[in-house]
């Protein structure tokens, strides 16, 4: 297979969705300048720039979805997605409810998440338990090239609002994208690891330190499965809970904070679905409730990282 970084990955599943559908464009803060070989093949009517102003942008999609087209756009860092809000999660997110299914709001919007670019507590905040928690939205955040655009493909063609993580150190990660047509559908988990020991959960970034932490596992005779949520919402409980059948422990981590984050919500459900499988507590592995910091060690220390996974996995192991 190929091997393209995320970012690649990004830009061709736009290319050949924008070639699929002439309905799809593509707009948001500095597009067309970091987009331009889509400016050259599509021209500026369907991949143009916009201000700075999210609340604009957003809005703006949600209108153009409700016409029937499909805009994709672009707002840069995931915190900022605070001045979209209303038009996001009041609007698109509502409305095709509201209406009684008269429009439909076929809509994605990219913003970049995470540690890894040092670029202060303003432009690094993991939000996304923000929207899972709205109605109406779909949620995804990717950790591999190729989902990187077979969800992105798969997130065009939905008819609702979709909100699309990309972790920041992750984008020029390079992995493997089957060629052709690939699409990965939303709300599927991916197991990346078979185990029958303990279960780690996670999504973004997190996911390689969970992988790497299994690995150490296994030189410790522990055999753990990794699941890649992939999805936030739609969720794939069916996933999560089938693992924990059979493992009997559950590690839950993402670099969000760990206060009311997605893997509260997978504790839950696994607490509802499979707790007479349990054989120890499970335990949430997330970030502190706090600003993220500047600096890069910190920034990094602010991540559960592969010490921390491999000593919570071994304590419910022993």
């Amino acid at each position: 297979m190929p091997t393209l970084t995320p970012f690649a990955a990004i830009g061709a599943a736009l290319a050949e969705e924008m070639r699929h559908d002439p309905t799809v464009l593509v707009f948001g803060e500095g597009v067309a300048t970091k987009r331009h070989e889509l400016v050259d093949e599509f021209g500026p009517a369907r991949v143009r720039n916009t201000p700075l102003a999210e609340g604009i942008i957003a809005g703006t999609a949600a209108g153009a979805a409700a016409t029937g087209l499909r805009p994709v756009i672009d707002l840069l860092f995931a915190p900022f997605l605070c001045y979209a809000m209303d038009e996001l999660v009041n609007s698109a997110g509502k409305l095709r409810f509201i209406s009684g299914g008269q429009f439909a709001f076929p809509m994605v919007t990219l913003a970049m998440t995470g540690g890894g670019w040092g670029v202060g507590a303003q432009h690094n905040h993991n939000n996304e338990a923000w929207f899972v928690h709205s109605p109406g939205l779909k949620v995804l955040m990717p950790s591999s090239a190729g989902d990187f655009k077979g969800l992105l493909k798969s997130a065009i063609r939905d008819d609702n609002p979709v909100l699309f993580f990309i972790d920041l150190a992750l984008l020029h990660q390079p992995g493997e994208v089957p060629e052709g047509e690939h699409i990965v559908r939303l709300g599927m988990a991916n197991v990346l690891r078979q185990g029958t020991d303990v279960t780690l959960v996670s999504y973004g970034k997190t996911v390689h330190a969970c992988l790497a932490a299994a690995a150490q596992l296994a030189d410790a005779g522990i055999s753990a499965e990794v699941i890649d949520l992939r999805s936030l919402k739609p969720l794939d409980g069916a996933a999560i809970v089938a693992s924990v059948h059979k493992t009997g422990r559950l590690v839950v981590v993402h670099e969000a904070a760990r206060m009311a984050g997605v893997g509260a919500e997978i504790a839950a459900q696994v607490a509802e679905h499979a707790f007479a499988s349990l054989r120890a507590p499970i335990i949430r592995l997330g970030g502190p409730d706090a600003p993220a910091a500047a600096s890069h060690p910190l920034e990094q220390a602010f991540a559960p990282d592969v010490p921390a996974i491999f000593a919570a996995a071994l304590s419910l192991c022993h």
